[in-house]
């Protein structure tokens, strides 16, 4: 099979599209033959060795794959060869074949195309366990999306709209937000034009945002915080800037707020369950066309390092996916 290959610390262009055997499915493990893969931004630190999770050499990036059941492992009962799904993997999805483990797969309905469904599981199971399980929302709350035209801001605008919660859609050019407010956003701040900070008091009247969802870091965290509201929470969700923030903690002394770390992918392995109920979840509110799973653009395999540049370059709006 083909795959593109991470074989040392690299930039997108490093990468190396190669031949490697066959996988087999072993026992309680099932052989998808990929048709979506999605991309992520972390895919561009993981190449580069700056995320927390560090595979070993060589690994593929690609965290989500959407395809068809080509074989089953021995024990593996409730899938069948031609069965149509979707599965999250961490990494090594930008490649035409890959053996999971059959618990981390779900069907998908014959009416969700393998695009949309690859990119279901990251940024819509980071949004939903961020919104559900760590913001504590309540009904008619403010919530402003930093990024929100990015793949994870989207979904939050989105499950934030489908929760009650009256979204605030913050992004750098009037573009993304016309986007982002299409996808559920009532009110947008462009913050490549004003003050993130006055413009969300101005926003809220004066009263400050309940909910801060912050995917991107950089200098736009600490102004996030100084809007928010008495008792809001701020989600700490990823550094799409690139900067990790250095948040004065006198700011959270002096809202009564809270500071909560969202780190999806740890959750996924404590909360197995609940976190498959999710995908199950999201997998039907996608097909019911509750949520978009907007597809920016997608690419041949071959094509991996402009895929990624996209992601580097904060273009898409959406998801990047790649056809194996």
């Amino acid at each position: 099979m083909k795959a593109i290959l991470c074989s040392q610390y690299c930039q997108p262009d490093d990468l190396v599209l190669t031949e490697m055997p066959d996988p087999v499915a072993g026992p309680g493990e099932a052989v998808i033959a990929i048709k979506a893969a999605a991309l992520n931004f972390f895919d561009i630190l993981m190449i580069q060795g700056k995320y927390q999770v560090k595979p070993p050499f060589p690994f593929s990036p690609a965290a989500e794959v959407a395809g068809v059941i080509e074989s089953i492992g021995p024990g593996v009962t409730d899938l069948k060869v031609g069965d149509r799904v979707v599965a999250s993997c961490g990494h090594n999805g930008a490649r035409e074949k890959i053996a999971l483990p059959a618990a981390s797969i779900v069907k998908i309905p014959d009416s969700l195309d393998y695009d949309r469904a690859a990119g279901i599981i990251i940024i819509y199971g980071t949004a939903l366990h961020a919104l559900e399980d760590r913001a504590s929302p309540k009904p008619g709350e403010t919530l402003a999306v930093l990024g929100a035209a990015g793949g994870t801001g989207l979904a939050a605008c989105e499950l934030g709209k489908l929760m009650g919660l009256k979204v605030i859609a913050c992004a750098s050019s009037d573009e993304k937000l016309e986007f982002a407010k299409a996808h559920g956003a009532e009110l947008t701040l462009n913050y490549g034009k004003e003050d993130l900070k006055e413009g969300l008091r101005r926003l809220t009247g004066g009263k400050g945002v309940n909910i801060i969802f912050d995917p991107v870091g950089g200098a736009y965290a600490e102004q996030a915080l100084r809007s928010i509201a008495w008792e809001g929470r701020f989600l700490v969700i990823g550094f799409a800037a690139g900067d990790i923030p250095k948040m004065p903690l006198n700011l959270a002394l002096l809202k009564g707020c809270d500071i909560r770390g969202v780190f999806w992918g740890a959750w996924t392995r404590l909360n197995p369950e609940k976190n498959r109920a999710n995908l199950e979840k999201l997998v039907r509110w996608t097909a019911e066309g509750k949520i978009s799973s907007h597809v920016d653009r997608t690419f041949p395999l071959a094509q991996t390092a402009d895929a990624l540049k996209v992601l580097a370059g904060r273009q898409a709006m959406g998801k990047v996916i790649l056809h194996p």
